[in-house]
């Protein structure tokens, strides 16, 4: 259904932020927040978060203690790289 509605400033700003925050649309935020209002719980279709694993390998070779160290040599790397590119 499409209307037209006039909303008070400070409940723009309330949408606005929940668009930003959420990376939703206007029309998806004011929906939003029009059911939690009056029904007082999120509409159904929220997806939730799933987190995938993979396994690493049975053999641990390489050392955790050290991954800082290898993450600045890379960085070390691609930098010289790229340094070398704009000769």
């Amino acid at each position: 259904m499409r209307t037209t509605v006039t909303l008070d400033p400070d409940v723009e700003r309330l949408i606005r932020d929940a668009m930003r925050e959420r990376a939703i649309s206007f029309k998806e935020a004011l929906n939003e927040a029009a059911r939690i209002g009056l029904s007082g719980k999120p509409h159904k279709r929220a997806r939730r978060f799933v987190q995938t694993a993979f396994r690493m390998g049975d053999g641990q070779e390489f050392r955790w203690d050290k991954a800082l160290a290898v993450a600045d040599a890379i960085g070390d790397e691609e930098l010289s790289r790229k340094l070398a590119l704009r000769k």
